[in-house]
């Protein structure tokens, strides 16, 4: 009997461990009222779902249980959720974007010359300048507004509704809930961050899927999400990947990874990491902002901990694959 009870005890661990499913309500922060229709997912992938009429989600992360879950909604900030747990609801209070809202309608006043320049740049900043980036379409580009500073310098987009994106190079259709934006002229310099959730194109065609294809492993060979994931299985070299200090020296594995569980590795700080790609001489950097970053199996690392200069950082919104792309 105490054997059968063990067993029924660890059978029972593991479903938990492996069959996660949350559950929430999500609420205006100011009213605590319901809100209806906010996205729930995993930032980067294809998991999510919506709230229903109560402002109530449900949600199987088995697949990412370590990465953060993501709230969005209309006219809201996106939140984002670490170390959730399913053993009880979750209840998430989202801020208005009222702040924001209230300067979209400067833009109202803009001329059409000035819209299409702002346009322009956000389109180049955002989307990338890649051959992908020719291939993708804005869909719902008058829901971007734009505010300029009284010198002219920064710009500033704002969106209240998510942004809708067609991926024709790489087969995707792309929600983006863009919560900031800001590109300085004089620097040339930009930041942004949202999060985004992916959607396959539909077709059936062998063709266009072969196509697809061939652009993804284009687009992921050399990438950020390639780096970590065979930064996380020790296999940089097989890869074509080299580190390098400052000083153009190879840095190896054990100078920057180190490991808290069987599922949680962090890339240390090292001044001056420089990452070749089949090259001699390093063709991106890393710029820490925090000592450490968190990284996964999938490729997922924590954007907040680190940015990015030289060919990585040329890989925009047109150039990101969803976490559950496998080389094939």
């Amino acid at each position: 009997m105490k054997k059968l009870f063990l067993l029924f005890l660890f059978i029972n661990i593991y479903l938990a461990a492996y069959n996660q499913v949350i559950k929430g309500t999500v609420y205006d922060k100011k009213t605590k009222t319901i809100i209806y229709s906010a996205a729930v997912y995993i930032n980067g992938t294809f998991v999510g779902t919506l709230t229903d009429q109560n402002g109530s989600f449900k949600l199987d992360i088995s697949k990412y249980p370590l990465m953060p879950l993501t709230i969005s909604a209309i006219g809201y900030f996106s939140v984002t959720l670490n170390d959730i747990s399913a053993v009880k609801p979750l209840l998430i209070y989202m801020d208005p974007k009222l702040f924001e809202l209230d300067e979209v309608v400067v833009n109202a006043k803009s001329n059409n010359w000035e819209r299409r320049e702002d346009l322009t740049v956000f389109r180049n900043e955002f989307l990338g300048t890649t051959g992908n980036a020719l291939s993708c379409k804005i869909l719902n580009e008058n829901e971007i507004k734009f505010k300029r500073s009284a010198e002219n310098d920064t710009l500033k987009a704002f969106a209240a509704k998510p942004i809708f994106i067609e991926n024709k190079a790489l087969g995707y259709k792309i929600t983006y809930y863009l919560d900031k934006f800001e590109y300085y002229r004089r620097s040339t310099s930009f930041f942004f961050k949202g999060n985004i959730i992916f959607q396959k194109d539909s077709t059936t065609e062998e063709s266009k899927q072969q196509f697809f294809e061939r652009k993804r492993k284009f687009a992921y060979l050399g990438s950020r999400m390639h780096f970590f994931r065979v930064l996380w299985i020790n296999d940089l070299n097989s890869a074509g990947f080299t580190i390098k200090n400052s000083a153009n020296e190879t840095i190896g594995y054990d100078k920057i990874v180190y490991q808290t569980g069987s599922h949680e590795k962090y890339l240390k700080y090292v001044q001056g990491m420089g990452i070749c790609y089949y090259t001699k001489q390093p063709t991106s950097f890393i710029v820490f902002i925090r000592d450490n970053v968190y990284f996964d199996a999938n490729g997922y690392f924590d954007p907040s901990c680190i940015s990015w200069e030289g060919e990585m950082a040329r890989q925009r919104i047109a150039d990101l694959l969803p976490f559950e792309y496998s080389v094939k």
